[in-house]
């Protein structure tokens, strides 16, 4: 039993190393590389100005909000360490 099923391991191992033989991989030209890149930018959904705007004044105001609240932590920290 132990013969066989080592056999068959040994078989399927076999059959996995000659399927990665046979997968070479296919050089892509450059013009179809560029062709794709192309077309899937062109299926982004890009943000408007607006929205980039918003975004950018949420990330600014959510950053002041975390330096601010780092900042109250150190006096805290600082004070009850006596320093």
């Amino acid at each position: 039993m132990a013969k066989n099923a080592e056999a068959k391991k040994e078989k399927k191992v076999k059959q996995t190393k000659n399927l990665k033989k046979k997968e070479k991989k296919t050089k892509v030209k450059k013009e179809s590389y560029i062709a794709g890149v192309k077309s899937e930018i062109s299926k982004v959904k890009w943000p408007s100005k607006q929205e980039v705007l918003k975004y950018t004044i949420a990330t600014i105001v959510f950053m002041v909000v975390l330096a601010v609240f780092f900042e109250l932590l150190t006096l805290i920290m600082a004070m009850l360490g006596g320093a």
